[in-house]
């Protein structure tokens, strides 16, 4: 297989601005146990790069698991980030598709290739994330996730 190498769609992000409320709602309508919101770590741990430059963007996460799909809610600060941009732009909803990738390098560059830009990366606990602005092609931000130990 060429290209991403993946088609398993693991994750979809939904930007919101009060994490608090959605993860209640989420938890309402699906009758499901509300999971715990957590935050991302300081520059120093995650290493954040948006669009070429750090950034001191951090963010409230919630995570919802749907069998092979997860919904992932998050809520960002007011730092410079794809999420704080997205959601000033466009509101709340969603935000990226992710796919998790075994070769990051090899894959953001591939994309590049496509005309589909890196706009931020970052580390965390286990792995490494990047957002490539594919909105032009797909409609959708896409999100690649590497994780260490996995092939």
């Amino acid at each position: 297989m060429s290209g991403l190498a993946t088609t398993l769609v693991t994750q979809i992000g939904i930007l919101v601005n009060d994490i608090e409320k959605v993860r209640r709602a989420y938890s309402d309508v699906f009758q499901i146990d509300e999971p715990p919101v957590i935050e991302t770590g300081a520059l120093e741990e995650t290493e954040t790069n948006y669009r070429g430059k750090p950034s001191e963007a951090r963010s409230k996460l919630c995570f919802f698991d749907f069998g092979q799909v997860q919904i992932e809610l998050i809520e960002p600060d007011q730092h410079p980030s794809t999420w704080r941009e997205y959601l000033d732009e466009h509101g709340e909803g969603v935000h990226h598709i992710a796919f998790v990738i075994d070769g990051m390098k090899e894959k953001v560059m591939y994309l590049e290739g496509k005309g589909i830009p890196l706009v931020q990366k970052g580390e965390y606990d286990g792995g490494r994330y990047s957002y490539m602005d594919s909105t032009d092609q797909l409609k959708v931000l896409i999100e690649l996730l590497e994780n260490d130990g996995v092939s």
